[in-house]
């Protein structure tokens, strides 16, 4: 006889949202997992000062050892609990950011357990702005740890059903929050540096941040031995198909670069913005809006999709190079590395 799935909660009304916050908050406080809505994609939650509990995170994706986790609070006084020092510029970056989709690195407290930190001496904090996991966090009383829901270095889930496929029997809930309004995962900023650091590219961009902080630096990627931030490793976010990131100018000259590939896929999936091909010769033509946030909202269902239909290529239209942009670009060179 066959596990049975996970429990999936809707939270659709005031009740079923009560409901499933008393459910979750159960489940976290006797140190089981379960996945949670964010505003940014779907997160894989723990009691992020129980290790063994984390550990389970770090056992159920598959996730390296040195990939750190982002502690998620509820409130200001929760996240100076989880770091050693709050400095003025943490403060005004909280108040101006605080709920959202930015997460903030400094030095770890003796609370935060070595396994969410990948034993390093500093911890990302973010206050989501969903409001079911900011109601699961105060039932609890405890940060939670909480990675996206899926299984290491695939595509980051935006609904429940996307966590479904991607963990099954593996945890005993998963709560169905409505799809992530943001879409993809936090911007996250190092404080401990000088200028700070933008670890990685999010839908708060570097203008928005330079308002707050004066000056910044970029520093994308894993050469450190010990990383500060997820979303550093080189492959990340990725569709089962091999995907490129194409630019082109109508059908003919898409047709001419996809026939000069070494290998040969009879009929590769599409994700335009501007460019839109007429569907002939192609197995499914996407259209996601040449706008940023837009784009974000919806790239990864598209890909989640893609998957869905059998795609062995997926080829999606380059964006333009600028500020606005960076995360999305980000994205997609990792998933197709």
């Amino acid at each position: 006889m066959g596990t049975p799935g996970a429990e999936i909660l809707p939270t659709h009304t005031p009740q079923l949202f009560h409901a499933a916050v008393q459910r979750a908050s159960e489940l976290l406080r006797a140190g089981q997992l379960v996945a949670l809505p964010t505003e940014t994609v779907y997160g894989l939650a723990a009691n992020a000062l129980d290790a063994k509990a984390v550990s389970r995170i770090f056992e159920i994706k598959g996730r390296p050892s040195r990939n750190p986790i982002i502690v998620h609070i509820a409130n200001q006084e929760m996240a100076r609990r989880c770091v050693s020092t709050w400095p003025p510029l943490a403060e005004k970056l909280a108040r101006s950011f605080w709920p959202g989709p930015l997460t903030l690195v400094l030095p770890r407290s003796k609370a935060i357990p070595d396994i969410v930190t990948a034993t390093g001496p500093t911890v990302g904090v973010r206050w989501p702005s969903h409001p079911f996991i900011q109601a699961v966090i105060g039932e609890c009383g405890f940060p939670l740890a909480a990675p996206s829901a899926n299984l290491s270095n695939q595509l980051s889930p935006t609904n429940a059903l996307h966590v479904r496929k991607a963990l099954r029997n593996r945890i005993p809930l998963i709560v169905d929050g409505g799809q992530s309004q943001v879409g993809i995962e936090s911007t996250v900023l190092d404080l401990t540096a000088e200028p700070p650091r933008l670890l990685r590219p999010g839908m708060i961009h570097e203008q928005a941040l330079l308002a707050v902080t004066g000056e910044l630096t970029l520093g994308f990627g894993d050469s450190e031995e010990i990383l500060k931030s997820p979303g550093q490793l080189q492959k990340h976010y990725s569709p089962k198909a091999k995907l490129i990131v194409l630019s082109w100018q109508n059908d003919e000259d898409l047709k001419t670069r996809v026939s000069s590939f070494e290998f040969r896929v009879s009929k590769p999936h599409i994700i335009a913005h501007t460019h839109i091909p007429s569907g002939h010769g192609f197995a499914r033509v996407s259209v996601i809006p040449h706008d940023p946030e837009a784009f974000a909202r919806a790239l990864y269902a598209e890909l989640h999709q893609c998957d869905e239909a059998g795609a062995a290529l997926i080829i999606v239209e380059a964006v333009p190079k600028t500020d606005e942009w960076r995360a999305i670009s980000d994205r997609l060179r990792r998933a197709a590395s």
